[in-house]
This record gives structure tokens, C-alpha cells and sequence, in this order.
């Protein structure tokens, strides 16, 4: 019973034989066809030089897996020391990640680099349009302060109005000093809103453009066909989109408002009291001290709004870097997990088939040598040895005493490696090999 299922493993064994060879073929072709894509896109020159290096590589590459696995299948499973198996799995190990090296990751640029390069351009476009935002809200703050100076514009022209018309700060009415201050400083403040609201339409079309820009990217990232065309147009937005978010940066009316608030109190020059009299000259200089004050009081509080506005950090300067393909597997590897493993299992599947074959090969050696040695041998192999023992008797050689008299001298000469042609024995001896 044992010796009809060793020897239908060996008969299976060799059936799949060819099988064997056929698969490691096809799969040591299918790696090279898709290195020859992956190693196309990293190399520059002219198309033929790069078809024919290409070409070159993937074959290196193609007959590298087939010889070292065929060598695994070949020799791996009749190893059966446990020393020997340890090296050959250490060796099988070295092997496979010189493959993984050499050939993986160029098959997974090719299953999956396309889609690679369009992640990249598209994380791109995020954090464009992240600096985009960031430097439109810089530029824009300095609007907020539009509301108070206004309010100050107008607190200045009423109060020149009503001096004018009816002497509320001084008592009397006409176009004196004080209407000609209070008129000079609303103007200043009509001066930094007209600044503020040609900032503003500045800004927006600045705006504008570079979201024209990013929409423009969106589109090069989800179009179809081939991605380097549109990677290349891609960089040409981008750097068009990096002057515009520069603009911005540069657009910001807070410096401006800065220097105008420190204007306000330090260069402020008040005319000379022209009243009539002694009395109004007095009261005239009395109500110019309270607009230098509350001219030193608007420009502090313009001053510190300013200030909170510059310290707001810039749009850090982005450079966009682009990738082959290759180079985008690598980077974004977590985002393709199953691109990586079916091109790691192309090369490594090789192995698989490796271990079954040592599998069997083992089976076959244990049930081999539960069998008496008369069981083992095929009837073939007995007529051989009849045919040889009637040749040596033909001879006039004595078969016993030469098998006696060559133990003894295997004794004599090699004490401890002795081998018995007791049947028993060399079974027992013979039971280590595959533990």
C-alpha cells in the first residue's frame, strides 16, 4: 500500500515536471515584460537607445528568475539536513529580495505608476490650494480695518461740518483752522479707504486667476490618456499659480496702513490759529490739542490692528516636484498595496511551487523507508542484480567472502563510518535525514 502511494507521488512528480518548467516561464516573462515598462519610464535618450537598454534589462531580468528558481526546484527539496535546508532558505531569502530589488517595484510602477503619477498631482493640487487660501485671507485682512477708518473719516467730516455751519467746537461758525484740520484728516482717512478698496479688487483678481489656475490642474489630473503630457502641462500651471499666490503675498495693504496710522500721530501738523480775537484763537487751540489727540488715539488703534495683521505667517514658498513613475510607487506604496503584491507574487510565486515539490520529495523519502528493501526495489532493478550476481558466480568470485572480507577492511580502515547492509539499520540510519 505504501509503496503504491510513493510511487504515485513519483509518477506525479514527474507528470508535472514539464508544468513546472512551463509556469516558471511564463511567470519569469510576465515579470520581464512588466520590468521592460517600469524601467522604460526612468531612462532618457534617444527611443531606440532606451527600447534596446530596456529591452536588455528585462530579459537580464526574465533568465535571472528562471535559472535561480529552477536551481531551488531542482535542488531545494533533495536537501534533507537540517543544516542544509537552513542554507538554502537563507540563499532562497537572499534570492528573493534581490528579485524584489531588481524587478518588483519596476512591475509595480508599470501595474500601477499611472495612477501613482495622478495621486501626486493631486495631493499637489491640495496644498495649492491650501497656499492659495491662506495667502487670499492674508492679503484680505487688512479689510477689516476698512469699517474704522470710515467711522473716523466720517467722525472728522461731520465735526467739520458742524463747526462750519454752526460753531459746535469753538463757538464760532466760518471756515476757520479747526474745519481746515478736521477736513485734512478726514481726507487722510478717504486716502487709506481708497487705498483699502483698490487693494481689495486687486486681490480679487488675483484670486480669481489662480483659482482659474487650479481648476485648470483638477482637469489635467482627472483627464484620460497618457500622464506624462499632462504632468508637463501640469507643471506649467503650477508655476504660473506659485506667481500668483507670490502676488498676493505681495498685495497685502497692511504694511501700507502701518505707515499711514504712524503718520497720523507723528507727522501730524496742526495749522495756525487764525481767529480774530484773543479769546477764539485760545478756544481754536484748545479743540486742535483734542484732535491731536484723538488723532494719536486713531493711530495707535490702527497701529496694533496693523501689527496683528503682519504678524500672521506668510504662505511658505512650495516647490513642485515631479515624479516618474517608479518614483511615485515608491512614495505613495500604502495608497497601491494590491499593485505591490500581485507584482511581488509574479516574481516570488515561483516559490510556492518550490516548497510543494520538497513537501512531496519528503513524503516519498518517509514512506520509502518504512518499506524492507525488497519491497523497495522495482522488479527491473532485481533482474539487474540477478543478472550481476550470476556474472560475478560465472567469475568464480565467492559473493560472501568478498562482502566479508570488504566489512572488515571498511572496519579497519574507517572505524567510525561504518555502513551495515543490515536492512533494519539502514533505516534507522537514514531516519534522520528529513527531520
Amino acid at each position: 500500500m505504501a509503496l503504491g502511494a510513493s510511487q504515485r507521488l513519483h509518477d506525479g512528480v514527474l507528470a508535472v515536471e514539464t508544468m513546472t518548467r512551463f509556469a516558471l516561464a511564463v511567470l519569469a516573462l510576465a515579470s520581464g515584460v512588466y520590468t521592460y515598462l517600469g524601467v522604460r519610464s526612468l531612462l532618457d535618450g534617444s527611443p531606440t537607445a532606451v527600447f534596446f537598454a530596456a529591452i536588455i534589462y528585462s530579459a537580464s531580468v526574465s533568465v535571472a528568475i528562471y535559472a535561480f528558481w529552477s536551481y531551488m526546484a531542482r535542488f531545494y527539496p533533495h536537501v534533507t539536513t537540517y543544516t542544509g535546508r537552513t542554507a538554502m532558505l537563507g540563499v532562497m531569502a537572499l534570492g528573493a529580495a534581490m528579485i524584489i530589488a531588481m524587478s518588483s517595484w519596476l512591475n509595480a510602477a508599470a501595474l500601477a505608476g499611472s495612477a501613482a503619477l495622478e495621486q501626486h498631482l493631486a495631493e499637489t493640487v491640495e496644498d495649492y490650494t491650501a497656499d492659495l487660501d491662506q495667502a487670499h485671507q492674508n492679503a484680505l485682512a487688512a479689510q477689516s480695518l476698512l469699517p474704522d477708518i470710515q467711522r473716523a473719516s466720517e467722525r472728522f467730516a461731520q465735526l467739520a461740518a458742524s463747526e462750519r455751519q454752526s460753531g459746535a467746537l469753538t463757538g464760532t461758525t466760518g471756515s476757520g483752522s479747526v474745519v481746515q484740520l478736521l477736513s485734512q484728516m478726514s481726507g487722510q482717512m478717504k486716502e487709506l479707504e481708497s487705498g483699502i478698496n483698490a487693494s481689495r479688487e486687486q486681490v480679487t483678481n488675483l484670486f480669481n486667476e489662480g483659482q482659474k489656475r487650479l481648476e485648470t490642474m483638477r482637469t489635467l489630473v482627472s483627464a484620460p490618456g497618457a500622464v506624462a503630457p499632462r504632468a508637463d502641462q501640469f507643471s506649467s500651471e503650477v508655476v504660473a499659480l506659485t506667481g500668483v499666490i507670490a502676488s498676493l503675498g505681495q498685495t497685502s495693504i497692511a504694511p501700507s496702513i502701518r505707515r499711514a496710522a504712524d503718520d497720523l500721530s507723528l507727522g501730524f501738523i496742526a495749522p495756525v490759529a487764525d481767529g480774530g480775537n484773543a479769546d477764539l484763537v485760545n478756544r481754536q487751540d484748545q479743540v486742535m490739542e483734542t484732535v491731536r489727540a484723538s488723532v494719536a488715539a486713531q493711530s495707535k488703534v490702527l497701529s496694533q490692528a496693523a501689527d496683528e495683521i503682519l504678524t500672521r505667517p506668510p504662505v511658505p514658498e512650495r516647490r513642485f516636484v515631479p515624479l516618474s513613475s517608479a518614483e511615485a510607487v515608491l512614495r505613495y506604496a500604502s495608497d497601491f498595496i494590491p499593485a505591490w503584491a500581485g507584482a511581488i507574487s509574479i516574481d516570488l510565486l515561483p516559490g510556492v511551487l518550490v516548497f510543494i515539490l520538497a513537501v512531496v520529495h519528503g513524503a516519498i523519502r518517509k514512506q520509502e523507508e518504512k518499506l524492507p528493501f525488497a519491497e523497495r526495489i522495482t522488479a527491473a532493478e532485481l533482474l539487474q542484480a540477478l543478472e550481476v550476481q550470476r556474472a560475478v558466480t560465472a567469475s568464480g568470485v565467492n559473493l560472501e567472502n568478498a562482502v566479508a572480507g570488504a566489512e572488515t577492511e571498511s572496519e579497519a580502515l574507517e572505524p567510525n563510518n561504518i555502513t551495515s547492509i543490515d536492512l533494519k539499520s539502514r533505516t534507522r540510519d537514514r531516519s534522520h535525514e528529513d527531520r
